[in-house]
């Protein structure tokens, strides 16, 4: 570790442009249960246990291409029902990627598919502490030095 470089700790919250809080609030309601940080007319903040998102109205619509927001779901089957029932285009292949109404690219991961753990505190919050990793996401926290002794 070097001394005079900062270390990358984590994601805190991602911030993403859409023409109109209102309806971007609207469109994301009818996708996702969650809970408000904050809102005005220019942003809004969406909690995610420890973490949040950030909306911020701004004015450029062009759909995003390999820039995208992975977010973790517990059911992506949820969110492509939804979206399906909302006429919003999924893209091809295995999982749950589609384009925002704003252009934003976002793509559904599950919990316990992925290498990050919430505090057992948070998990407990959340109403996560009971969905178990698979043996994949338990290796690769492992390997990496994550797992709880």
């Amino acid at each position: 570790m070097s001394d005079d470089k900062a270390r990358a700790i984590g994601i805190n919250h991602v911030g993403l442009e859409v023409g109109d809080i209102a309806e971007a609030l609207a469109f994301y309601g009818q996708l996702f249960d969650f809970t408000m940080r904050s809102q005005s007319e220019t942003d809004a903040f969406i909690d995610l246990g420890d973490q949040f998102i950030a909306l911020f109205k701004g004015d450029d619509d062009a759909p995003d291409v390999g820039r995208h927001f992975g977010m973790v779901v517990d059911d992506p089957g949820k969110v492509r029902r939804k979206l399906e029932a909302m006429g919003v285009e999924i893209m091809n292949g295995p999982g749950v990627d589609f384009h925002d109404p704003w252009g934003n690219y976002w793509q559904m991961v599950t919990y316990d598919k992925i290498q990050f753990a919430k505090a057992p505190a948070v998990a407990r919050a959340m109403g996560i502490d009971d969905i178990e990793k698979t043996e994949a996401a338990k290796r690769e926290i492992a390997e990496r030095g994550f797992a709880e002794d």
